[in-house]
C-alpha cells in the first residue's frame, strides 16, 4: 500500500484539516474513515459483531447518557472498523495518490508493514491541546469522554506498533502542521500519481462530497434517528478542480447529491458556473 499516505489519531488533532490540505494541494485522493462510519456499522453488523449489534440498538439515550466511556469504546468495535479501513484503502485505484485520516487507521498497519514508516504518521494531542478543542467543539460530554479516552488508548497503540508519532501541542497551526507533512511524504509525493488535470482534481472533490452526502444519508438512515437526510446541511468543497481553490459551502444533502457545487465565481470543467 505504497500509494497510501496514513494520517491517523484520535478526535480533536487536526487530521481532518491537514489530510484535506494535502490533498487538494497535490491532487490526491482523500479517504475519511469517519465518511465511512455507517457502512461499517452496517457490514459489522451483516457479520455479526456483537458490539456493532448492542451499538445499533440502543437509543442515543442509552448509547451516551448511561454508558461509561469504556462501554462506549468498546461499543464502537475499533479493531473491526481498523480491518475494515485496511480493505477499503485496498479497494480504491492506485492513481493517484490517496490521503488516508481517521481514528479508524489502525497503527498496526504500521508493524506489519501495510503502512511503510516514510508514509504514515500517528498525529496525538496532548491532553490540554484536546481538551481545548473538546471545549470550542463538542457539547455532548459523553463525546468528550471518549474523545479523551481514543487519545490515551490510540497513543499507546501508535507506541506499541512503532507508529511514527507527532505530538500536537498548539505551538504549530494547521499550515505549519501540513508543510511539516509535505516534507515528510516529499518521497511519495514527488512520485506521484497526482491528478494532474483540471477535470481530474474536479472528479476526485466530487468524490469527497458524494462520500459526505452517503455519510448524511447513512446516519439518517438509522433505526433511531429522526430527521429528513435531504434538508440536512453540511460543509462540501468547491468542484472546480482549481490548483489554488480551497473553497468550501454550506449545502444540503439534496443540493450536493445534485452538484455540481461551485464557489461563486467558479467554473467547472464543463464550463458551468
Amino acid at each position: 500500500m505504497e500509494h497510501v499516505l496514513w494520517i491517523g489519531g484520535p478526535p480533536r488533532a487536526g487530521k481532518s484539516t491537514v489530510a484535506a490540505g494535502l490533498a487538494r494541494r497535490h491532487g490526491l485522493r482523500l479517504y475519511r474513515a469517519d465518511a465511512m462510519t455507517w457502512v461499517h456499522l452496517d457490514r459489522a453488523i451483516a457479520a455479526g459483531v456483537p458490539a456493532a449489534i448492542e451499538w445499533e440498538a440502543m437509543t442515543p439515550s442509552e448509547r451516551w447518557e448511561r454508558s461509561t466511556p469504556e462501554q462506549m469504546l468498546e461499543r464502537s468495535f475499533l479493531a473491526e472498523r481498523g480491518q475494515m479501513v485496511i480493505e477499503d484503502l485496498a479497494a480504491l485505484p492506485t492513481d493517484p495518490l490517496v490521503v488516508a485520516e481517521g481514528v479508524a487507521l489502525p497503527p498496526s498497519a504500521v508493524r506489519s508493514g501495510l503502512a511503510p514508516r516514510d508514509v504514515a504518521l500517528w498525529m496525538v494531542p496532548t491532553a490540554d491541546f484536546q481538551d481545548r478543542r473538546l471545549e470550542e467543539t463538542e457539547a455532548n460530554p459523553a463525546r468528550r469522554r471518549l474523545a479523551r479516552l481514543l487519545r490515551e488508548v490510540i497513543g499507546r497503540q501508535a507506541a506499541e506498533c512503532g507508529a511514527p508519532t507527532l505530538v500536537i501541542d498548539g505551538t504549530r497551526g494547521p499550515d505549519a502542521t501540513l508543510a511539516l507533512l509535505e516534507e515528510r511524504f516529499a518521497g511519495a509525493l514527488g512520485r506521484g500519481p497526482r491528478a494532474e488535470t483540471t477535470g481530474a482534481r474536479a472528479a476526485l472533490a466530487r468524490e469527497v462530497n458524494l462520500a459526505t452526502v452517503d455519510q448524511g444519508r447513512g446516519y439518517w438512515a438509522r433505526p433511531w434517528a429522526d430527521g429528513d437526510p435531504e434538508a440536512a446541511h453540511s460543509t462540501f468543497w468547491c468542484e472546480c478542480g482549481g490548483w489554488d481553490c480551497t473553497s468550501e459551502l454550506r449545502r444540503s444533502i439534496a443540493e450536493a447529491a445534485a452538484g455540481p457545487l461551485l464557489a461563486p465565481g467558479h467554473r467547472d470543467p464543463g464550463g458551468r458556473t
